[in-house]
């Protein structure tokens, strides 16, 4: 049986219906008690007991009958009938799928991204920012496969990687620190920042250059290159990057190969989604 720990079972509970006291009267609360069934499901627990979602979502055993059961009826879970375990169908896809088909930023950067894949022959990615996190929403893959489990719906800290600071970088600087104070800073591989001020020093020269360069902050052996995508108020929608094997280049070739080709992409999705 999975441990379901106390952090795991905070973590993708709810916040309160609204802040200081006050109540959302437009908040419909069983939809947000039936998506907090289905995030209870991820890559560290793909199946759970009925017990195991009660305790990861917060809610007792009789809603949580009543909500995996009606996920059950729509299609969204399935149940295993010698281990009564509950996981995600394929039908949760088509969230995502409506997502990419529905959002004006996907399809009027996809034409790019894929010039941007033949012409570097390298791993290019768009992302948004949500929170504190990026979130990959188009990725192509290089030829020279390097494998860091990353694939569309994502997530990694904004802090740590070159789309989230690129991003950063075009937001107020209050706004910037906002989203890098609520952030988990930890040490996820030896060059990853520490501090707060490391982060925004590096958000600065992301602001001076025009992109964003990290090497090995998330994954060893990764390096990426990355430039905002802007609206027409000059707010960041999102980030364009190219993310290659430390192995084949050195930083200094990174930015003089990829830098003017990443640039050039994302301000050609900025001026036609103005």
């Amino acid at each position: 049986m999975e441990i379901i720990t106390k952090e795991t079972s905070a973590a993708k509970r709810a916040p309160a219906d609204a802040s200081n006291g006050s109540r959302d009267l437009l908040m419909v609360n069983s939809v947000e008690k039936a998506f907090r069934v289905l995030r209870a499901f991820d890559g560290s627990h793909p199946s759970l007991s009925l017990s195991e979602i009660a305790e990861v979502t917060g809610l007792d055993v009789s809603a949580t009958q009543r909500f995996t059961h009606s996920l059950l009826k729509l299609g969204y879970l399935e149940k295993d009938a010698a281990s009564r375990r509950y996981g995600l169908t394929v039908k949760v896809l088509e969230l995502g799928q409506s997502y990419s088909r529905a959002n004006p930023l996907v399809k009027q950067a996809i034409p790019y991204l894929l010039h941007l894949n033949k012409e570097t022959e390298e791993t290019v990615n768009l992302t948004v920012l949500d929170e504190t996190d990026i979130v990959f929403v188009v990725r192509f893959l290089s030829r020279h496969v390097f494998n860091t489990d990353v694939v569309i719906g994502t997530r990694l800290p904004a802090y740590c990687t070159a789309p989230g600071r690129a991003i950063l970088s075009r937001l107020p600087s209050d706004e910037a620190e906002a989203i890098i104070s609520s952030s988990e800073l930890r040490p996820i591989t030896s060059h990853t920042p520490r501090t707060a001020a490391d982060v925004m020093g590096k958000v600065a020269t992301a602001a001076a250059k025009g992109y964003a360069l990290q090497v090995e902050e998330y994954f060893y052996g990764d390096m990426s290159i990355s430039a905002a995508v802007v609206d027409a108020r000059g707010r960041p929608v999102g980030a364009i990057n190219i993310g290659v094997a430390t192995t084949r280049y050195t930083p200094q070739e990174m930015e003089v190969r990829f830098a003017p080709m990443v640039v050039a992409a994302a301000r050609s999705v900025s001026d036609i989604s103005l």
